[in-house]
């Protein structure tokens, strides 16, 4: 009789969070009075994952995705980078996170008008490095603006400025521009609200094309058939996170 014990599995251990926002609040003073926007959130991002924050307007959904990239200071909370608290940086290693750790993808683009589209992806390379850093890696960094937009579909349109482009054009040279320094935390705030749904939906195919790259993503909406394109999706109602919902996958729905 073989008395040796079969080892157990060994136990998966879930990567740590990419980035985490801890306790977060958020006060804004509008009219001589003061508007509590965020009231103690816990959210985290997991490496790899499309997250969706999901609220009606107001519910502080997009004050809560530029805390978490570096564009406004919470009242009292943490946000945690690679278990790093962003907001012990200071000056040139807040503006390095800011610029080369997050990318971000606005709701209106905010393109430079009298750029084209391939100058508007190379300017956040530009900032990013400084000038000595740009003149040294001017070839390979306007190649890699090029394969971008050629990924987005535009491989026609490089020298074409914003006003001649369609909005899901100038959406998708944003999101070029968001991914053109390689960050880690791709934040998106409402990337289909100002488009039609045919074009939104090309939108959120994309997403989901770079999510299957592997791209950690969060994106802000007020739209559930959106938010369903998620792997998780955290609900935000009046400043407070009121439930999480995972995605399921084929195999998970309920037999018909």
């Amino acid at each position: 009789m073989n008395l040796t014990a079969t080892p157990a599995p060994a136990a998966v251990t879930a990567p740590p969070p990419i980035l985490r926002a801890q306790a977060i609040e958020k006060t804004y003073r509008m009219g001589g009075k003061d508007l509590r926007v965020l009231k103690g959130v816990d959210c985290e991002v997991r490496p790899g994952e499309l997250l969706a924050i999901l609220g009606r307007s107001g519910s502080g959904k997009s004050t809560l995705l530029h805390l978490l990239g570096g564009l406004d200071r919470p009242d009292a909370g943490q946000v945690f980078y690679d278990g790093e608290d962003v907001y012990r940086r200071r000056g040139r290693e807040l503006d390095r996170y800011r610029n080369h750790s997050v990318g971000f993808v606005f709701q209106f683009y905010h393109l430079l008008p009298e750029l084209s589209a391939l100058e508007n992806v190379t300017v956040a390379a530009m900032l990013q490095r400084g000038v000595a850093g740009w003149m040294g890696a001017k070839k390979q960094l306007t190649q890699r603006a090029r394969d971008l937009l050629d990924q987005m579909g535009l491989a026609d349109r490089m020298t074409h400025r914003p006003s001649k482009l369609s909005g899901g054009e100038r959406q998708r040279v944003a999101i070029a521009r968001a991914l053109i320094n390689e960050p880690r935390v791709l934040l998106a705030d409402e990337p289909t609200g100002n488009l039609d749904q045919e074009t939104g939906a090309s939108i959120l195919e994309l997403f989901d094309q770079l999510h299957a790259g592997g791209q950690t993503t969060v994106m802000v909406t007020h739209d559930p058939k959106v938010a369903d394109a998620a792997d998780r999706v955290v609900t935000l109602v009046g400043g407070r996170l009121a439930g999480e919902e995972v995605a399921q996958s084929p195999t998970d729905q309920p037999a018909p």
